[in-house]
């Protein structure tokens, strides 16, 4: 029997290992800027719907209940503008990565389907082709792909790692050329609250597909935008007939979010206090840390939203994250998203006000 995991490239964050006991070797302790994880508190109402809900016995339900459909598709509406969805048009997911991970296998790709994403971008869209068996391609303008055989376009905005934003115009043409070839646009926007310098478009937006909802799904997560990645809490939106067959196959899987994470979905859908309050925190960092890597010799390209500066010294990345390191500072290397990625690091800025601080007073040494 053949090992599955042969298909799939080394773990990235492993070779990161010895650069962080380098970093947690500083006497003031490790900044840890290279993971994008939540440090801030889950709010209030959120920890308040979850307790609510804590006494659930019984099984959930993989669409979720009624009143948690009724919160996706009202958020989409509002939040995206959105138009015409109703419960077919959302589904909840277990946390947006094992849905980008696992998606292909669960469209029925496999051996000569091709599957295509950023050429700088998440990993996880590379390991759920190859976990399907399927060929994956990069791409730099996707309506220059050949599309023979391509059955699955990812699309990533704001972008991770760059914090690239797709403007309406190029998320039209994306859309259009998708549904020419009769290829499933997929777009991961789940850093979509956090534009800075740039206001992202959804692609369910009717300026972007013409209020149709055939051929695009985009995937939401709660884990920036309220602090909820230990709760896994994620979801789909766009074609009913994508999102049913998703749904009749992943009540075979299993694939539930648990009830008090749903109910927990539902608070934190229906808060937006809890949400300018989190963009203020990492506003506020990502000036400070900006300026400090600036002032210490990185030129900083895009990152006009997401939680991350895309950095360069213009030198080989791991140069740069060992340079960081001996400093107590942890970065990701730009490898790690692709070759085009060698020269730049992924600095997040998911840290504590405290350790913000630390980082840039070694900076500023």
């Amino acid at each position: 029997m053949s090992a599955v995991s042969s298909r799939l490239p080394v773990f990235p964050w492993d070779r990161l290992e010895p650069y962080k006991a380098t970093a947690a070797g500083h006497p003031d302790g490790i900044v840890d800027l290279s993971v994008g994880t939540p440090v801030d508190p889950v709010p209030a109402v959120v920890q308040q719907a979850l307790a609510a809900a804590a006494d659930s016995p019984g099984y959930p339900t993989v669409w979720g209940t009624p009143a948690l459909r009724d919160a996706l598709t009202g958020w989409a509406e509002r939040r995206l503008g959105a138009r015409g969805l109703d419960h077919r048009n959302v589904l909840p997911v277990v946390g947006s990565k094992e849905l980008v991970a696992w998606l292909p296998t669960q469209l029925g790709l496999g051996p000569g389907d091709k599957v295509a994403y950023p050429r700088l971008a998440y990993p996880t869209y590379e390991v759920g082709a190859r976990l399907a068996g399927a060929e994956p391609v990069v791409y730099d303008e996707p309506t220059e792909l050949d599309p023979a055989g391509l059955k699955l376009l990812w699309l990533n905005s704001p972008s991770n790692p760059t914090g690239r934003v797709l403007s309406a115009d190029e998320l039209r043409r994306a859309v259009a050329w998708a549904r020419e070839h009769g290829v499933l646009l997929v777009s991961d926007e789940c850093y979509l609250d956090l534009g800075w310098e740039a206001d992202p478009v959804s692609v369910l937006h009717p300026d972007v597909c013409g209020g149709s909802h055939e051929g695009i799904i985009a995937v939401h997560s709660l884990s920036k935008r309220s602090n909820l990645a230990g709760y896994r809490a994620a979801f789909l939106a766009g074609d009913a007939a994508v999102l049913g067959e998703l749904l009749g196959l992943r009540k075979h899987g299993g694939m539930i979010v648990p009830a008090p994470v749903q109910a927990a979905t539902i608070a934190a859908l229906g808060d937006e206090a809890h949400v300018t309050e989190q963009r203020a925190r990492y506003a506020r960092r990502r000036t400070a840390l900006r300026a400090a890597f600036e002032g210490a010799g990185f030129r900083i390209e895009h990152s006009e939203a997401s939680l991350y500066l895309w950095a360069t010294r213009d030198e080989p990345c791991w140069d740069t994250v060992e340079f960081l390191a001996k400093r107590g500072i942890l970065v990701a290397p730009g490898e790690f998203y692709g070759a085009a990625g060698e020269r730049f690091v992924r600095i997040a800025f998911t840290a504590t006000d405290e350790r913000v601080e630390a980082a840039v007073r070694r900076l500023a040494d």
